[in-house]
């Protein structure tokens, strides 16, 4: 092989990684933040919580942002329960991460949700995310969106970048899987209540939830 067919293989070669990884990372998606990392460590994280630590129930939700169901259940049913149980003091909302395999960039969107909460604002980023849900229809790789809902959202872009590009949460996220696949979480969204799995033939509405926190309210010891 001559000197001009070696500098043709090697350059086909290295286009043929380039192509793989950006197949790999879904082009501009950073490596670090769009896959599961090599090894996981437990950082001590447990979700982002809303409502009052003293709220008599706990729901915990396993959560796939490019998930249309978990979409759909943000944008309809959250804001009455947050109105109705959450602001109240009768429910304690936990969401946890459980990017599902089949979709491409739903670790990636887990990541930016995390990176926007490095700041105060993983709330407002969880919300930009499931209001402009049409980026999950899409196939195309949304780092550019997903930069700009951050801003929207009120973060420092800059932090959020570097953040973004370390994949500085990609543990947290597969700790967070993985603890789901050890509670049997078997698709998302999935609920449970006070630690106990909540088993549903359809996607449960605000109504639901009040029902359920008004029995474990009802049934709970009484104190002397």
């Amino acid at each position: 092989m001559n000197r001009f067919n070696v500098m043709v293989a090697v350059l086909a070669l290295v286009l043929g990684i380039g192509v793989f990884a950006l197949l790999r990372t879904g082009g501009g998606a950073s490596a670090a933040a769009a896959g599961a990392p090599p090894t996981v460590v437990d950082d001590g994280f447990r979700g982002n919580t809303l409502g009052q630590e003293t709220a008599p129930v706990e729901i915990t939700e396993y959560v796939d942002f490019e998930c249309p169901v978990c979409a759909s259940f943000a944008t309809i049913q959250m804001p009455t329960i947050k109105e109705q149980l959450i602001n109240t003091g009768r429910v304690r909302w936990r969401f946890r991460d459980y990017p599902l395999p089949i979709h491409k960039y739903s670790r990636f969107a887990a990541h930016a949700a995390q990176c926007a909460g490095a700041q105060g604002h993983y709330f407002e980023m969880q919300d930009q995310l499931f209001a402009h849900h049409q980026w999950a229809q899409t196939g195309k790789d949304p780092s550019n969106l997903f930069r700009d809902l951050a801003k929207a959202s009120g973060v420092d872009v800059q932090a959020y970048d570097a953040c973004m590009e370390a994949g500085r949460y990609a543990q947290r996220i597969e700790f967070s899987r993985q603890e789901g696949d050890k509670l049997l979480v078997d698709g998302t969204p999935t609920f449970y209540a006070n630690g106990k799995k909540l088993e549903f033939r359809r996607l449960p509405g605000s109504d639901d939830f009040k029902a359920l926190a008004d029995s474990i309210v009802a049934h709970r010891p009484q104190r002397r």
